[in-house]
């Protein structure tokens, strides 16, 4: 396989990358996570204004027709900078799953998204029984980003996924509490009916792939990004009349960070590009998120050890990376699931 990007993923990447870094002011950060929105929807507006939202839509409902590769790119970039904007919820949870499994109609929905609005997903099946052509979905999900905030949940159900309404009836919602601050919610639905053109043809299992390559490219920035300032710290820092890098133990040290955070871009970049061209992705998917949820958190833990006290002060940038990381590493279940399935699908072959 050739990972080389082309031309249309340069692109992508350098346009994230320009509008990302145009938006740097963290200061913001606390004033957004404290807002009714519960996101920088100054960055998020930028993002739509620049087409980043729209890249996988279906060009018939206005977008580019780009896929999980393209979508991957401005995620990295929403990590590096630790911005708190919806984009995984709303690119990984909403875009990827509607374009790929809903009809022309169904993914109408996706024309809004252009324009800023959020969408978002429940990982855990709930039940579901036919009313004639509607579905009558009951159940609860924990960890639903920016659950409130979105137009449409997708949830997934034996018979299909469903497009349901945050404030449709019978659907409540309790705000759970994130590391970043971002908002994150309990989904209950009790006898909530929904037409059967509000229905994907999907599986939870489909939704987990999107959910599983989304997180994965985020942690891809997420590291490199505390990789970047961190290497920075380490070269402007002295100590004994010497800059911190040329010490061995800590060359050492940031060399380990470095790998890690190879690993997981590589990890995140095969499982995004078989998800794309419509591979078997599961076990790619798998090692990405058992790389984020094993090895990326412990590298955080060592760029905080390299910062000294300066790694926990929490109006430092180094927090933000750390508590993403923790954050993702939750979000996909943790290392021990993701080693378990790893190991059945070993002793399966």
């Amino acid at each position: 396989m050739d990972f080389t990007p082309d031309e249309t993923l340069r692109d992508v990447a350098e346009l994230a990358a320009s509008v990302l870094r145009a938006e740097p002011d963290h200061s913001r950060t606390t004033t957004a996570l404290a807002s009714p929105l519960g996101y920088d929807e100054t960055a998020w507006k930028a993002m739509a204004q620049a087409g980043l939202l729209s890249l996988a839509i279906p060009t018939e409902h206005g977008g580019d027709g780009l896929g999980a590769v393209e979508v991957a790119a401005v995620l990295t970039e929403v990590g590096r900078q630790t911005l708190p904007v919806p984009a995984l919820a709303t690119l990984a949870l909403g875009v990827l799953p509607v374009a790929a499994l809903g009809t022309p109609t169904q993914q109408s929905v996706l024309a809004d998204v252009a324009h800023g609005a959020v969408l978002t997903a429940a990982l855990r099946p709930m039940s579901a029984v036919r009313a004639g052509d509607d579905l009558v979905i009951s159940g609860s999900a924990s960890g639903v980003p920016f659950a409130a905030q979105a137009t449409r949940i997708l949830v997934p159900t034996d018979l299909g996924i469903a497009l349901v309404a945050p404030d449709a009836d019978g659907v409540t919602l309790a705000r759970g509490t994130t590391s970043t601050g971002t908002p994150e919610y309990t989904l209950s639905c009790t006898a909530v009916r929904v037409g059967g053109a509000d229905v994907l043809a999907g599986t939870a299992g489909d939704l987990e792939r999107f959910a599983v390559a989304g997180a994965a490219a985020l942690a891809d920035g997420v590291g490199a990004g505390a990789l970047a300032l961190t290497a920075a710290h380490l070269r402007e820092r002295r100590q004994f009349g010497k800059p911190l890098a040329t010490f061995q133990a800590v060359a050492q040290q940031i060399a380990d960070v470095y790998v890690t955070t190879r690993a997981v871009h590589l990890a995140a970049l095969s499982a995004n590009w078989r998800l794309a061209t419509g591979r078997d992705a599961d076990d790619d998917l798998d090692i990405a998120a058992y790389w984020l949820a094993a090895e990326l958190v412990p590298a955080l833990q060592a760029c905080h050890h390299l910062h000294g006290g300066l790694g926990v002060d929490i109006t430092y940038p180094l927090h933000r990376y750390y508590a993403q990381a923790k954050d993702l590493a939750r979000f996909v279940g943790g290392a021990s699931l993701r080693l378990d399935r790893i190991g059945v699908r070993c002793s399966s072959n």
